[in-house]
């Protein structure tokens, strides 16, 4: 197989596909297998491969979609400004999510890890189970150690999924904010955190139900009103993320 056959293999694959291809899932596709589906040499190498991606990056840069490296693997997706033009024929106003649930997302991200009782001191709310519970069936956060401690507590982080769907590659693209030690007990302090993420997730294409307006059991007044909208993700929880995506990721 010639480069451009190769490379037009690899754009077909990332059309199709319905969630982000690792390297080491593109490797696949080239591949030879005899009749007993052994394998018949090496196929193509990481590499050659990043190149391609990088030539359909370049092939493709005058056009409404564009190939993007996110956490878990590439992907195609329609660029930025052309949300207006789809907005057109998908005119429903997604729904939203309580800001108590926002805040606890933002928490976990910019401070991970961290248990359930850190989110609370920093909030100074106590946190509804049912909070946590649907971050997790959204994939956006999993447990990913025990704090050794008295208990062993779970230690929360986000995933690989909570990334793809903000179109980022890796925890260092969020926005910068001060330490959230500062933001205790400080309304203005939460608000820059759901501004932050509010940001980001503008970016993402599509939206999902709404949470189920239990919010959080909250002791101060006023807190877990304000919606903020959010995207979808396949809900199935994913791997803690990392920093970097390798050709396993």
């Amino acid at each position: 197989m010639n480069t451009d056959e190769a490379k037009k293999v690899l754009e077909t694959a990332l059309l199709c596909a319905r969630e982000p291809m690792s390297i080491h899932s593109m490797k696949k596709l080239f591949v030879e297998l005899d009749d007993k589906g052994r394998e018949l040499g090496a196929g193509l190498g990481s590499d050659a491969i990043r190149l391609m991606l990088e030539e359909l990056k370049y092939d493709w840069r005058d056009r409404g979609i564009e190939v993007v490296s996110l956490a878990s693997g590439w992907r195609f997706q329609s660029r930025p400004e052309m949300k207006q033009y789809l907005d057109r024929i998908s005119p429903e106003k997604p729904p939203k999510y309580s800001r108590a649930t926002l805040e606890t997302l933002a928490i976990i991200a910019y401070r991970q890890p961290v248990t359930r009782g850190d989110i609370e001191e920093i909030r100074g709310v106590a946190v509804n189970s049912q909070t946590i519970k649907m971050l997790e069936d959204r994939g956006w956060i999993d447990v990913i150690g025990h704090r050794e401690v008295i208990g062993r507590p779970a230690l929360l982080g986000t995933t690989k999924a909570f990334l793809d769907d903000l179109g980022l590659a890796s925890l260092s693209q969020l926005p910068p904010l001060q330490d959230l030690a500062d933001t205790r007990g400080s309304d203005a302090g939460m608000e820059a955190l759901e501004a932050a993420l509010q940001e980001n997730f503008d970016k993402a294409a599509a939206p999902v139900a709404a949470d189920d307006g239990a919010g959080d059991m909250d002791v101060a007044a006023g807190a877990g009103t304000s919606p903020v909208e959010v995207p979808i993700h396949d809900p199935a929880p994913g791997r803690h993320n990392q920093e970097t995506n390798d050709e396993f990721n």
